[in-house]
């Protein structure tokens, strides 16, 4: 064999020995961490296999021999960012309205999209992902879920929720004349026979918890009216718990939201007319609020809003308003934009207007990490400390002092493996 070929070989052979050569221990060594409660300079945090062993300064660190050494200079190290509220199977509504979405785009189409998503959304540093409602498209949600587990495609952790229910004729697409059937957005129940059994169907089906909507529009344009009767509700959130998964509720008029309450459901998703007297009634339950401030932004800019030059329009100011009266009854937020809506991997403007509207950076960091995992029960993440899983990511900067930082993610580690 001539030299020059048999001295390509032999790098090759060591090129793809450092290639598939896997670290059981790595150590990340940013500027400061972020455990998921509080700010810590001059941390460090180990890894073993998809496990975190150590965190804290590093002169308390005895290193395993052979540990290999990531230096993040100039970055907070914090746990994988937890979204609440998410539609991996939607896209921006500027490109494609909703009705359009689930008339024309297959199923099949929309689950190619939706592996772009997950995957954008992994690289912005969302390593697990509640998705509440497939909106026309089946079970679409949960063979991602699947995929992704399966290491066939890459993307967050997820919760999926399969069709939404609604209260029957309550939801679309709509606008066709009473002889013309169309594909609609979630799964119709009347009374509390078809809801236990939607319930119990979808949850055989694989969603990980229901999500019910107690108020809708009737018909288009009108304002949202409560959907379901107490009675359905109550019967919906029983059947959910009985199998060990629980019930979520889109709800914004009081009415709606008391209903959802009372029945038991563990967050509310929207809230925009709450009251004081209703989230505090929801911070005595124990129920969490996921705002989705980023959703009503977009699309109030999608209707001609223009932030930079024109007067902040009522919707806007309302939802100001409500998200004060949220903050000062104590119910704990959900970060959760209802991304979809808008772009998938723009998850940091839910955390920005969440500042913009009063909340304090630290607090929009915890509820979107250790808070988060709290109220979905994942006892393993949200938290940078030993035995916890190896979900972590570093932005640039420190977010603590700009919150616009989240928008820079350098580095993504999920279950141990680095994508980024």
């Amino acid at each position: 064999m001539p030299r020059t070929i048999k001295s390509i070989k032999n790098w090759s052979v060591l090129f793809l020995f450092f290639c598939s050569t896997s670290y059981s221990q790595i150590l990340l060594k940013p500027d400061r961490v972020f455990d998921g409660t509080d700010i810590h300079e001059n941390w460090v945090v180990l890894v073993e296999g998809n496990t975190i062993s150590y965190s804290g300064a590093l002169s308390g660190l005895k290193k395993p021999k052979g540990t290999q050494e990531i230096d993040l200079a100039g970055t907070t190290l914090m746990p994988g960012i937890i979204e609440g509220h998410s539609h991996l199977l939607l896209h921006p509504y500027n490109e494609t309205d909703w009705n359009d979405q689930v008339l024309k785009e297959s199923p099949v189409e929309r689950a190619i999209r939706g592996s772009v998503h997950a995957k954008n959304s992994l690289m912005a540093g969302i390593t697990t992902m509640r998705d509440l409602g497939a909106e026309g498209a089946g079970y679409t949600d949960v063979y991602l879920k699947k995929t992704i587990e399966d290491g066939i495609i890459v993307g967050p952790r997820l919760l999926v929720a399969g069709p939404a229910i609604v209260a029957t004729g309550a939801y679309g697409p709509k606008g066709f004349h009473d002889g013309v059937t169309v594909p609609l957005g979630a799964e119709p129940v009347s009374g509390k026979e078809e809801a236990i059994k939607t319930v119990r169907t979808q949850m055989g089906n694989g969603a990980d918890l229901i999500k019910i909507y107690a108020d809708y529009r009737w018909t288009p344009g009108a304002d949202s009216q409560p959907t379901f009767l107490q009675e359905e509700i109550d019967a919906m959130v029983e059947t959910a718990e009985s199998a060990g998964k629980y019930v979520v509720a889109h709800a914004s008029t009081p009415e709606g939201m008391k209903r959802a309450i009372l029945g038991g459901v563990e967050t509310i998703e929207h809230g925009d007319g709450g009251t004081l007297e209703i989230f505090t009634m929801m911070k005595e339950k124990g129920i969490g609020l996921c705002p989705t401030l980023a959703a009503g932004d977009a699309i109030t800019q999608y209707r001609g809003w223009n932030k930079e030059k024109d007067p902040e329009p009522e919707r806007i100011t309302q939802k100001k308003q409500s998200f004060k009266l949220a903050l000062e009854s104590g119910v704990q937020i959900v970060f959760g934009g209802d991304v979809g809506v808008f772009t998938h991997g723009e998850n940091y403007r839910e955390m920005e207007l969440m500042v913009d509207y009063g909340m304090q950076s630290k607090d929009v960091l915890v509820s979107a990490t250790s808070g988060n995992a709290a109220m979905f029960h994942l006892d393993q993440l949200g938290q940078l400390k030993k035995g916890f899983l190896a979900d972590v990511i570093a932005v640039k900067g420190n977010p603590l002092k700009d919150i616009k930082t989240m928008r820079e993610t350098v580095f993504v580690m999920k279950d141990g493996v680095i994508y980024k």
